[in-house]
């Protein structure tokens, strides 16, 4: 008999629920969702659902199956939670940016990049994974915020430039 798994992909805009490609669900996250708000309202979206276990995909670095640090965009409280205890059921977490390469690899060498609220990578050769945490992007009040403006630089006089060792040519 064949394990169902229900499979959790908690990012910073929504929480996206999925049981086979045709049961998905998902919910808005936000800086405020802390991980006992999240599971009341998995556990009310999924009651019609039958899973054995939950692999969750978690936005921020993950090692040995446990969060090492506070997501950026999510309220507080992951490092420490019990997810096994909250839902009943063996739980596997893994990096979001992990989990999602290893639905699209299919052999060989795969560098994944994903941009969502973030830039997430991870890099597979031969059928081992490697997560990378490349950056996070800042958000206020829910929308992306530039740490500074660019500014245009003003233009040279000369547009042109001269590769080392090459010859300025006469007019």
């Amino acid at each position: 008999m064949r394990r169902k798994i229900l499979v959790i992909d908690i990012g910073g805009s929504n929480v996206k629920l999925m049981i086979s490609r045709a049961g998905k669900r998902k919910f808005k996250s936000g800086p405020h969702l802390t991980p006992r708000e999240m599971v009341a309202q998995i556990e009310l979206l999924v009651s019609d659902w039958k899973f054995d276990a939950i692999s969750i995909g978690f936005p921020s670095p993950v090692r040995d199956g446990r969060i090492v640090s506070e997501p950026k965009h999510l309220g507080k409280g992951w490092v420490r939670f019990d997810f096994e205890k909250a839902f009943g059921k063996p739980v596997r977490i893994i990096n979001d940016a992990s989990m999602q390469a290893l639905g699209s690899y299919r052999g060989g060498r795969m560098l994944f990049l994903g941009l969502g609220t973030g830039l997430g990578s991870a890099l597979i050769v031969d059928g081992v994974l490697e997560p990378m945490e490349l950056a996070h992007l800042p958000y206020k009040n829910g929308k992306l915020a530039a740490r500074r403006r660019a500014r245009p630089r003003p233009a040279k006089k000369s547009t042109h430039c001269r590769l080392r060792g090459s010859r300025r040519r006469q007019r």
